[in-house]
């Protein structure tokens, strides 16, 4: 599909044979980031800065002129904010938003202070509470409070941090997402090398990366919820783990959108706004993407998670693998 030929997403059944592409963006506030020093957005994740709102709302704008739509995924925090005006212009475009939880709490804890860092220095906000308790509320909190200031609905869910293993032997996490809602959710982040800290990535690197995206496909639980993972490498993975310039990101980007058009398989692209507008201000990666997309043709199309979510029931529903 040529970039500029639709004014939205398209059909499902349009899109059923070609690569699927996804840029999706989590609105947190990211350690370290615009600043090597910077650690106390740990504790307040969702106190979102003017840069990363302008970055997020132009990413938007950059993607639909190519015929696609981001997905979003928000820190419930962030509606604490005096004004949400530009969150309300995304919903409008017709990007999607997900929940991300309302503080960025660690869904796989079994302690309390493994939970969130917030609720290290501040225990008493979860005095009594199991850590199951704490996490579905916290989960709930955000569903609630995108209703109350938006009016909108959660549009999936992704989980603060990626887990190489996904949830599996999480069936207690897998069947409380459920509950509250969820068919399916963003979680699993395959393992894949980084190579030497502030080192240009080496062939075996990027080999590695590419190699991981087969791991980085869609899937369903035997509880019947389906995880559409990140692929690697993620924005935090490679300015914050690997020490990356940015070209060295753009070139692992395109090698695995590449083989995700080739095999006609699905690219779920992690960063956060936060460390883009730091890392990448002329927003190239997006460009990228986008031209890739372009002269994929018919071979690929840029959509959210929510259609490719639909391409997994489908395929169920028709008992492919």
């Amino acid at each position: 599909m040529v970039a500029g030929s639709m004014s939205r997403l398209a059909p499902a059944a349009a899109v059923q044979q070609k690569a699927l592409i996804s840029v999706t963006l989590d609105l947190e506030m990211s350690r370290n980031f615009p600043r090597w020093e910077d650690t106390e957005w740990d504790y307040a994740k969702g106190l979102l800065n003017e840069k990363t709102k302008k970055y997020s709302l132009e990413a938007a704008r950059r993607v639909k002129a190519c015929g696609g739509l981001i997905h979003f995924f928000v820190v419930g925090r962030v509606f604490e904010q005096e004004n949400i005006d530009w969150l309300k212009e995304l919903v409008l475009e017709g990007h999607a938003l997900g929940n991300h939880t309302y503080d960025h709490v660690n869904v796989l804890a079994r302690k309390p202070e493994e939970i969130q860092f917030r609720f290290q220095r501040a225990p008493w906000l979860i005095a009594g509470k199991s850590p199951a308790q704490v996490i579905r509320e916290n989960i709930q909190l955000c569903t609630d409070a995108m209703k109350q200031r938006l009016g909108a609905a959660s549009v999936g869910f992704r989980t603060p941090g990626g887990f190489a293993n996904g949830l599996h032997g999480r069936e207690d996490v897998q069947r409380m997402l459920l509950d509250l809602g969820f068919k399916w959710i963003s979680c699993k982040y395959p393992a894949h090398p980084y190579g030497q800290p502030g080192a240009a990535p080496t062939a075996e690197v990027l080999e590695g990366i590419v190699r991981s995206q087969s791991a980085a496909q869609p899937f369903v639980y035997p509880t019947g919820l389906i995880d559409i993972p990140m692929s690697p490498i993620s924005d935090v993975g490679a300015f914050r783990n690997a020490r990356w310039k940015l070209e060295h990101y753009l070139q692992a980007i395109r090698l695995g959108v590449e083989w995700a058009i080739e095999h006609r398989a699905v690219f779920d692209l992690l960063c956060h706004p936060s460390v883009l507008y730091v890392v990448d201000p002329e927003f190239r990666m997006i460009e990228l993407i986008c031209e890739l997309v372009r002269k994929a043709g018919d071979r690929a199309a840029l959509v959210n998670l929510e259609t490719i979510a639909q391409r997994v029931q489908r395929a169920g529903a028709n008992g492919e693998n």
